[in-house]
Formats: C-alpha cells, structure tokens, sequence
C-alpha cells in the first residue's frame, strides 16, 4: 500500500523498527524523567519479587539497561526495547494470520499513532505488559491452532512474564479462556494446555510467595486503585475515556476499528477473526466499563491495539480502503509529529508533571551539607531527588501522603536534620515534625501556557 517502501515486507518493517528504535533513544536523551520513572529506577536498586504499587518486571528490565546507562536515555532502553520487540512479533503474528503486506501495514499502523510514540518516552510498567502481551498473543495463537508442544510452552512462560509485568494481564488470560470454551473446548483435554498453566505459575510463584508474606497488599492495592468505593455512575468519565481512543490510536484507525468490530461483527466470521478481535474486545470493555465509575488513564488500554493494529491493516486490505488508509496513516503521523514536537519544546504544556523539577533539585543541592538527609512530600518527589542529587543517596516522604514502596523499606525513627523539598507551602506541616524549619529558596517553573509551578526548599532540624 505504501510505494515508497521498496523493499520485501519483512524488510521494510525492519527498517521502520530499527529507525524509530534509534530515533527514540536519542529523542529520549533531552527529556528528564517523570517521576514515576524516577520511582521504577529506584525499585532497579532495591530488586524483591514484588513491589507495593506494581509486579516486578519493571525494577528487572531497568537494572538490566542499567549496565548500558543510568541516564535518561538508558532508563528509558526499557521502553525501546519493549515495543520495538512487540512491533517485530506485530509483524509476526500478522504474517502467520494473513500475509506479509497486511504485517507490514500492521507495523506502520502501530509505529504511526501516538500512543505507541508515548510509550517510547515515558518508562511505566505498560511497557514489558506491551512486550509479553505480543509475544503471548503469537505463541498463543500459533499453540491453538497448530498445536506444537514448544508452543504451548512458550505461552506459559510468556504469561508468567506478562503476569509479572503489570495486573491486568489477567485479562489475556479471561480472553483465552473465553475463546477457547466458546471455539475450541477440545484444548481442554490437551495435556500441552496444563503444561501452560503450570510453566505460567512456576514464573509468577515468586511474585504470589512476596505477596502472601506481605497481607496480598499488592493486589489489594491494585483492586482499590482505578476503582470507586461506591457505585455511582459518571457518564463525562467514560466518554471522555472513550473519546480518547480516538485521539490515542488515531481519529480514523479507531473509527474504522470499532465500526467493523461493532456493526460488522467481524469478530464472528472465522476463528482466527475471533481470537484476534477477543483480545482487543476484552481490554476495552473491561476499561470502558470501569470507567463509568473512575476516571482510567488511556494508556490502561494499550494491550488492545497489539491485535487492534493487525486487525485494522486486515480490515483496510481486506475491504480495499486504500484512500481510508492513507488519510488515516497521515492524520497519526501528523499527531504524533505535533506530540513529539511538544515532548521537547512545551513539555510544560504536554507533561508538565515532567518539568522544572529537576531544576528545583539542582538548586536544592546548592544547599546540601554533609551529613543532610533528604525528603520529599510524595513519592515521585522523593524519588526525583534520590536520582538528580549527586551520589543517588537515600531519600524518604517526610509528610503523610499515599501509601507507597517507601512505607514498606520505611524503618522507625527515620526522620532526621536535612531538606525538605515540596509541591506546595509547607511550613506548618512540618513544624509538628521539626522544631526549626526554614524556607531557604524556591524553584518557579512554568506550568501549562500561562501557569506557573512553584517547588519549595525547606531546611529542618530538631526532629521532635
């Protein structure tokens, strides 16, 4: 479909692989961290079976590109790796499902939108779900419906990754299920389907062992988080969950996408359809749902346009929306353009969660003496300091905020003489922690397009 790619299919998506892969990771080299990334980097130097907020793939993958580099550009190999892997098994699995032209226009679908360019920026535990969501749906698919042992074994193993990756990948294993008592019922007398189950515990039975000796706090965490403690109904949070699929896959992908899945049916026609359309249906309808009650971050949906990609290059080759195609494929490149573009010139405007903070470090670290110990008000604060400041020295929460990692590592008494570093004033908080605080400086920064931040700098001692 597109003639400027001369080269054989597999060729060409090669190409575009290894041009974004390097592209990206130079890209990502003038952007400081988020702070949630600060946050996984720091797990990379504390590696346990589990943590409070997420599985452990996360810390795993950041130790090991800690060996290349600690920069931002290293932290964020994590990314690059992942979807460059799960743009190579895209490609794959449409190539074994259909033929190389719909893989090749598989993988310029999800190079093209911004979701996916996003996920190349900012390192989060999406990224390996990404990676082992892939790689399942290709062994799983190639286990179901040509049978090999090898398979079925890779499926295992590769669902326990995906399992250590981020929760929800529970949800591939309800759409397998799904498929499977609805079209292929005689899987379950296959001795190979319980050789899955049981490579699949093996891989996540440390993370399940961390969360027993811990009260399951993990997956109690994850129940509450995203969810509401009542049940009342907030239409404005699902449509705006649902109006940004279209910004996130694209206008006209996630328009052409849902019209075929919904009013055509698709999903009924053949078996191979079916087991592709399931594993987009199931992610979406489970995020659609929920968000009624709670608003739901777009990336929450990522894992559906893995097959979403390889079903909207079949549907445009298969009804020949050629022109559909193009117009579509600009308009994400277009976006993604504008996205990028933002990323690194008005970062205070596209994430400004991302900026000025590492500026108010710098500063902050003007003020260090020896002996100082270091404090934030939330954990992405504190997380930011123990990796700007010089020598990553340990960092803690000094005020009452959510929950988090720090609480578990926490010891008592842990509060000592140093500096405080806050998102907003807060000088009668800590005066019932210390006997002597002091403002010493603030860090402005801007935020929005006409807003401004301001990041305080306390110094305390005296701890009561």
């Amino acid at each position: 479909m597109l003639k400027f790619l001369h080269k054989t299919p597999q060729k060409s998506a090669y190409l575009i692989i290894i041009f974004l892969a390097l592209f990206s990771t130079v890209y990502n080299a003038f952007l400081p961290l988020h702070g949630d990334e600060a946050y996984y980097w720091m797990w990379s130097h504390h590696l346990q079976a589990g943590y409070y907020d997420h599985p452990p793939m996360i810390a795993y993958m950041i130790y090991l590109t800690n060996f290349i580099s600690e920069s931002e550009w290293g932290i964020r190999l994590v990314n690059v790796f992942s979807l460059s892997i799960s743009a190579l098994y895209i490609f794959k699995l449409a190539q074994e499902m259909f033929n190389s032209k719909i893989a090749l226009n598989a993988v310029i679908i999800f190079s093209s939108v911004i979701l996916v360019h996003a996920g190349y920026i900012i390192t989060t535990p999406d990224s390996p779900l990404v990676l082992f969501y892939s790689v399942t749906l290709y062994y799983a698919y190639k286990a179901i419906f040509h049978g090999k042992t090898k398979d079925y074994a890779l499926t295992g193993v590769m669902l326990g990754l995906m399992m250590l990756s981020k929760y929800t990948a529970i949800l591939f294993v309800f759409m397998l299920l799904i498929f499977i008592v609805l079209r292929r019922r005689d899987i379950f007398l296959n001795k190979n389907f319980y050789l899955a189950i049981l490579l699949a515990l093996i891989v996540v039975s440390p993370m399940l062992y961390w969360n027993y000796q811990n009260d399951w706090i993990s997956f109690a965490f994850q129940l509450g988080h995203g969810s509401s403690q009542s049940f009342e109904i907030y239409p404005h949070l699902f449509f705006e969950f649902f109006g940004g699929q279209f910004g996130i896959f694209s206008p006209i992908f996630t328009a052409v996408l849902f019209y075929f899945l919904v009013k055509e049916r698709l999903f009924f026609k053949d078996k191979k359809l079916f087991f592709l359309s399931l594993s987009i249906i199931i992610i979406l309808l489970f995020f659609f749902y929920k968000s009624f009650f709670t608003r739901m971050e777009l990336n929450y949906s990522a894992p559906a346009y893995i097959g979403g990609a390889i079903l909207t290059a079949y549907i445009f080759e298969h009804y020949k929306l050629v022109k559909t195609f193009k117009i579509g494929l600009l308009i994400a490149i277009v976006l993604t353009i504008i996205g990028r573009f933002g990323f690194l010139f008005y970062l205070e405007i596209v994430q400004d969660r991302m900026y000025g903070k590492k500026e108010a470090v710098v500063l902050l670290q003007k003020y260090a003496k020896e002996n100082d110990s270091f404090y934030g008000d939330h954990l992405t604060i504190a997380a930011y300091l123990k990796y700007y400041l010089k020598g990553h020295p340990d960092t803690d929460i000094a005020l009452p905020t959510r929950f988090s990692q720090y609480d578990m590592w926490r010891k008592d008494n842990f509060l000592k003489n140093g500096l405080v570093l806050t998102r907003d004033p807060e000088q009668t908080r800590l005066e019932k922690l210390y006997n002597d605080v002091k403002l010493i400086d603030t860090s402005v920064c801007k935020k929005g397009i006409d807003g401004e931040r301001t990041l305080y700098i306390y110094r305390v001692t005296g701890v009561k």
